[in-house]
């Protein structure tokens, strides 16, 4: 890396997009960047935020050439966005610290994908948690990854 590049700081700009389709205009964003050769950094679409798409650039001017005709794409939002404001969608916590005995979640993947169900175990070391499923006809425990859940509502305290 340049030494120049490190004196700068970094300038993230915001798109906003048709939600649903940030990935579509990642790609063609990328394309234009290709064929055009424009100097753009980096490209964002964090999972967590429907309609937005990060772009870092060292100037708006960069941005706009790299978004303009680019379908589902509604506009530049003017201003920087710090590093430290979109640094929780780049660093991806562990399921595991958000999740407590008697939490209800909601099953996204295997067999039982969909249903909900209440934590009766957590094995953190295993990265396991212990599932009573609440739309069964009867209690079956199950112990699926903790990969396979989603939060749907925390346990009153």
């Amino acid at each position: 890396m340049q030494k120049k590049d490190d004196q700068q700081p970094t300038k993230i700009f915001v798109v906003k997009t048709t939600t649903g389709q940030e990935r579509n205009v990642a790609r063609l964003i990328t394309a234009k960047v290709e064929m055009a050769n424009i100097p753009l950094k980096a490209l964002l679409i964090p999972d967590t935020l429907k309609g937005y798409v990060f772009i870092e650039a060292d100037g708006p001017h960069l941005v706009e050439e790299a978004i303009t005709g680019v379908r589902h794409v509604r506009s530049r939002i003017p201003g920087l966005v710090s590093f430290n404001e979109i640094e929780r969608y780049i660093v991806r916590k562990p399921v595991m610290e958000d999740l407590g005995e008697d939490d209800v979640v909601e099953i996204t993947g295997g067999p039982f994908k969909g249903m909900r169900a209440k934590i009766t175990r957590l094995d953190k070391s295993k990265g396991e948690v212990t599932l009573e499923l609440l739309e069964a006809t009867f209690t079956l425990p199950i112990t699926v990854h903790s990969d396979y859940v989603k939060l749907v509502e925390k346990a009153k305290a």
